[in-house]
């Protein structure tokens, strides 16, 4: 609602900016069938027709921040593993960034690329330096040593003695030839091709193409990470799934380079999303891939932002101005909203839109979630995923060092809009890019949280158990059931342990 405009008088908007934290959700009956273990949490991550089937989707609602301190190629990794989706940071050298998400498409799973390839002509001494260039352990043979011509064989370290073999000696001396083994062919099933692999007893498989040209790889080490990790996030070639963050200034020279690399979806990050440089960024990669790469665009916080971006064709929306834990934004500007009510605000937008044209354009909570519980409050008020950078940055994978403060381990954890960041093409708004006039962001520390595998996997629990107290199974039903009502500060100091001295192994909020 808003207040009447006067002459010289600002626009004010009569709603409360409200947090996460101000709201509790109200338990719904729970049945028999409201068991943690038949929870979905499978969401989509970019927009779609109603009546589309092929979408990216990943099944954890958990995506990393597009943050120096926060998405590496380890935390990337770890995190595709658990089924949620990284952004690497894009405050670096472009072919920097571009390494990192090749880290991530090579990293293992399924039908992989042959990265190490030699001809029949080759010798030992090749096949010795490449496999230390490169740290593969298998090598594929075909007549013109890329990884799509005519399969000759496969040469791996334990096919020749590692102190007595002659270094001029041909590769065909030691390698298992086409012939004497099993190999798949193109369009096979990665269930059908471990099998295949375990009845021939090999350790790798080749994918063949009718011609006879190498396609694919499959190793039998990839099955048990198949099996542990069956919520992984992957493509469809059974790579694991990366995003990556560009900018509004290089994208003309970052994006093919990043498309290239296998990038999955991209994110135009910027503390001002509601912006034309946002829009002519989009313009130019849908006018260069078209539809082809998938591109998403924030923050923004407000109705009239998300159609100005959806207008301009961007694949998901990103929502949050100066909520995130270490972002001094409001401060320094005065600008922002409470993150609870910019979600509740966009969402609203989205699902009218969805009503109007039958497109979804999914919007991503960017910031303001400080505690365990308010992941799952964010997405009962509209939003489809969540970004986090505290969170993840606390975890091993993250790229800070682990330090020790007062006896205790944290990591340390800076913003993007920090003088360490320096990262100007995300907060120079029309400037000459020679730096941050000043700081948008603070430098500082997490408690360290271990392992990431373990604390996902805690947080998933917990969020599809509130799922059950909430009579609801998916997403989109927990929306549509989800009741909340807003607390007190006297509600807020209750909502924790209170009147007792806890021990201190016991369970604490985090």
């Amino acid at each position: 609602m808003l207040l009447k405009k006067g002459r010289n008088v600002a626009t004010i908007i009569e709603t409360d900016s409200r947090s996460f934290g101000e709201f509790l959700l109200l338990p719904n009956l729970t049945t028999k069938e409201h068991a943690p273990e038949n929870v979905d949490l499978t969401c989509d991550v970019v927009k779609y027709h109603k009546d589309d089937d092929q979408r990216l989707r990943i099944k954890a609602p958990l995506v990393s921040a597009v943050m120096q301190a926060v998405s590496g190629p380890e935390l990337a990794i770890a995190l595709a593993k658990e089924g949620g989706l990284s952004f690497i940071f894009h405050s670096q050298p472009i072919a920097d960034q571009v390494a990192m998400i090749e880290r991530v498409k090579r990293y293992k799973a399924g039908f992989v690329a042959s990265d190490s390839n030699l001809s029949p002509d080759a010798t030992m001494r090749d096949a010795v330096e490449l496999c230390e260039r490169t740290g593969h352990s298998t090598m594929a043979i075909t007549d013109d040593a890329t990884s799509n011509g005519t399969f000759i064989g496969l040469i791996g370290s334990n096919d020749y003695p590692p102190d007595s073999f002659d270094p001029d000696q041909s590769v065909m001396r030691y390698a298992s030839l086409k012939d004497s083994m099993s190999w798949g062919k193109t369009g096979i099933s990665l269930s059908d091709a471990y099998r295949q692999m375990w009845e021939n007893k090999q350790r790798v498989l080749p994918i063949l193409s009718e011609d006879g040209r190498l396609d694919r790889l499959v190793f039998r080490r990839d099955y048990k990470e198949q099996t542990t990790h069956r919520l992984q996030s992957v493509d469809s070639d059974g790579r694991l799934i990366v995003g990556a963050g560009i900018n509004t200034r290089d994208y003309k020279e970052r994006v093919p380079a990043l498309v290239e690399a296998g990038a999955n979806v991209l994110c135009i990050d910027s503390s001002d999303g509601y912006s034309e440089w946002i829009a002519e960024t989009l313009q130019w990669i849908r006018q260069t891939y078209g539809s082809a790469v998938k591109v998403g665009a924030g923050n923004i916080v407000d109705e009239q932002a998300f159609a100005y971006l959806v207008e301009a064709d961007a694949d998901f929306v990103k929502v949050g101005v100066g909520p995130g834990s270490i972002c001094i934004t409001r401060q320094q500007k005065g600008i922002g909203r409470g993150q609870a009510s910019a979600v509740m605000a966009v969402s609203a937008a989205r699902d009218r839109h969805f009503q109007e044209t039958g497109v979804y354009v999914p919007i991503c909570a960017d910031g303001g979630i400080a505690t365990e519980y308010e992941k799952t409050v964010a997405l009962s008020l509209g939003a489809d995923f969540l970004m986090l950078g505290r969170y993840f940055a606390a975890f091993d994978e993250s790229p800070p060092e682990k330090v020790l403060i007062g006896g205790r381990h944290y990591k340390e954890y800076w913003a993007e809009g920090s003088n360490r960041a320096s990262n100007w093409a995300r907060y120079d708004v029309g400037g000459t890019g020679k730096g941050l006039a000043f700081e948008e962001g603070v430098d500082g520390y997490v408690p360290y949280a271990g392992q990431l595998a373990p604390g996902v996997q805690l947080t998933l629990m917990k969020i599809k158990s509130t799922f059950c107290n909430c009579g609801a199974l998916t997403i989109p039903e927990f929306k549509t059931k989800a009741r909340l009502v807003a607390v007190s500060n006297v509600s807020l100091q209750q909502s924790g342990h209170h009147g007792i001295l806890a021990r201190e192994n016991s369970a604490q909020s985090s």
